[in-house]
């Protein structure tokens, strides 16, 4: 029985929750394809500093560094807001990034037929809707010095190298190569001269890939487009600051932003969650949506551990749960019937036993 080791941080707010379902899922694939996954769980982001007094303790850092792969909720309470920057849970998140040098994160964004009518857009907008984000995630505004805060003055920096750029930029034209060979690079090159770097350096890296076919828009011009037009984009390479805000807008293409995944990869474990955040409100509840989560152990199985058919199961739970009709607060029309966080988990991870069966009769 071939193992793999995973590191499990819940995080904060629904994360535990969700993470628990993901979970039972991936136990449900180490039952179907005879794997096993040592499973060991740290904490991170407030969670962290309740224990620790560190949102990324030394504990937790030493496992995700020798694990295969990491499964994380979700970082955030509003308790914490006002707390020093070395306290509050996003700076946990930022470090945990860059330790695992993380540098390319992978958003898809596709619409399930079952649930275009909980789109707020038109279903002839919606109509062959496949979009991957490519967000560098270890660079860019976030993450650039000098910056600082006094009473009546802050300072963020926005620094990208050409070596920067270019490894992610490769990252989106790969992927491109699979799809249909077209990458949108977002930037805002007519204000930014760090804008007009990535345009120059991307449009350096298309030269190697002439199968692919590389188109530059301005990211006010694109996030019009995803609302407008989203079946035209394919692969949408983006710097780090837009492609948090982005990736976030696609969510209202499928209906709820609990039902995207994504996947951060780079020289070491991957580093696989959910683009939702920590929801306090709905902590505890049952009612937060698991999809978005089990989704991300799809990703994870898939480019985390390269175990295809793995995740092509997950994949194909999650679609034969939403055709039955599973649906969570967030994704439920009105008069229609919802199930909470828990019992989404359990249909999805008897459908992939239960697939497995039916390929045994």
């Amino acid at each position: 029985m071939k193992s793999y080791s995973i590191a499990v941080l819940p995080g904060d707010g629904i994360g535990p929750e969700v993470i628990a379902q993901a979970v039972r899922v991936l136990e449900a694939v180490g039952e179907r394809f005879d794997l096993r996954f040592a499973l060991e769980t740290f904490p991170i982001g407030a969670a962290a500093v309740a224990v620790a007094k560190n949102p990324l303790p030394p504990e937790t850092k030493a496992a995700v560094l020798r694990s295969d792969a990491v499964l994380l909720g979700a970082v955030g309470d509003p308790a914490l807001d006002g707390a020093p920057r070395e306290l509050r849970p996003e700076t946990g998140l930022l470090a945990l990034r860059k330790l695992l040098n993380v540098y390319a994160n992978l958003r898809p964004v596709a619409v399930h037929p079952a649930l275009a009518a909980c789109s707020p857009l038109k279903a002839d907008r919606l109509r062959g809707v496949d979009v991957l984000v490519v967000r560098e995630l270890t660079g860019g505004l976030y993450y650039g010095e000098p910056r600082g805060r006094e009473r009546t003055r802050a300072v963020n920096t926005l620094v990208y190298t050409t070596a920067e750029i270019e490894r992610i930029a490769r990252v989106a034209f790969d992927a491109a190569r699979a799809r249909r060979r077209l990458v949108t690079s977002v930037d805002k090159a007519n204000v930014l001269e760090v804008s007009q770097l990535w345009r120059e350096t991307v449009t350096e890296v298309a030269r190697l890939y002439p199968d692919v076919r590389l188109e530059h828009s301005y990211v006010d011009t694109t996030a019009m487009r995803l609302v407008s037009d989203p079946a035209s984009l394919d692969v949408v390479l983006t710097e780090n600051m837009f492609g948090d805000i982005l990736s976030d807008e696609a969510a209202v293409l499928v209906g709820s932003l609990g039902l995207l995944p994504s996947a951060s990869l780079g020289t070491g474990p991957g580093l696989f969650e959910p683009v939702h955040g920590s929801a306090p409100p709905l902590a505890g509840h049952d009612v937060a949506n698991p999809l978005g989560a089990i989704a991300t152990v799809a990703l994870l199985l898939r480019h985390g551990l390269k175990l295809v058919d793995a995740a092509d199961s997950v994949d194909d739970a999650v679609a034969a749960a939403l055709d039955a009709g599973a649906r969570t607060q967030d994704i439920a029309l009105p008069g229609e019937p919802r199930i909470g966080t828990t019992e989404m988990g359990a249909r999805v991870a008897e459908s992939v036993v239960a697939a497995a069966l039916e390929g045994l009769s």
